[in-house]
């Protein structure tokens, strides 16, 4: 996975609810899990802040491939899926589309 690999994948999420742009309000946080090891990792800046998008950069160096000149993450371990973390647990991205469409679906129906 690259930064050019999240950037496909937000134009594929596009308007679905499996973007951090689209489904923040509803509590769900950017992660990444590591489909080998089931460790789920929240994304974060380089500083370990947490971050709004996901970013390669805050990656533990054990799941990173490659870093540029100057040690940003530009390449991470294919067993790395990104996806959200809500309420303990993690979710690709098809199925934070689906979560979200079904919390409008409720409110639709209250």
């Amino acid at each position: 996975m690259t930064e050019a690999t999240l950037a496909g994948e937000n134009v594929v999420h596009l308007g679905t609810g499996g973007r951090s742009q689209e489904n923040q309000g509803s509590g769900f946080k950017p992660a990444f899990v590591d489909t080998e090891t089931g460790i789920v990792h929240p994304s974060r800046f380089a500083d370990g802040r947490p971050a709004p998008l996901h970013l390669l950069d805050g990656l533990p160096d054990g799941v990173v491939l490659a870093r540029s000149a100057s040690g940003r993450a530009i390449e991470v371990k294919a067993s790395i899926v990104s996806g959200f973390s809500r309420d303990g647990r993690f979710y690709t991205r098809e199925e934070a589309a689906r979560a979200m469409q079904a919390d409008a679906d409720w409110q639709m129906a209250a």
